[in-house]
């Protein structure tokens, strides 16, 4: 059975075989990138989003994960998305993506809730009181 903040987090993640760029003005979206399953950062950032579910929901965010070479909650490739949004491909990175398709915050670190509440509730679709 699968451990709990990792089902949570799994929940999170949108249903493939949508591409980041097909989730454009409908969802926001955040990339992780880990090495491998089991970096602590990884783990980490699904922890947070686990006890953070319902705040990401109330503002259509959804969690795409690469993890080595395999992507989830994505039909894009770990290569091309790792192009895109330059990420590196042997350490942990996060890049949070807003409706209009634009990198809107990066880091190496897991993000907070707080910090991804700040910045999504910042952004002109929320502040007009959208999604």
């Amino acid at each position: 059975m699968m451990p709990l903040p990792l089902l949570v987090a799994a929940s999170l993640v949108a249903t493939p075989p949508s591409t980041v760029a097909a989730m454009r003005w409908e969802k926001r979206v955040l990339v992780i990138g880990a090495p491998d399953a089991d970096d602590p950062a990884l783990h980490d950032q699904r922890r947070i989003l686990a006890r953070w579910r319902e705040g990401a929901a109330q503002r259509d965010l959804v969690v795409v994960e690469m993890v080595g070479d395999a992507v989830s909650g994505a039909s894009d490739t770990a290569a091309a998305l790792r192009r895109r949004l330059a990420m590196p491909a042997g350490r942990f990175a996060v890049a949070l993506i807003g409706k209009d398709g634009g990198t809107k915050l990066r880091g190496d670190r897991p993000l907070s809730s707080a910090t991804l509440a700040a910045t999504i509730d910042a952004m002109p679709m929320r502040v007009r009181g959208g999604r």
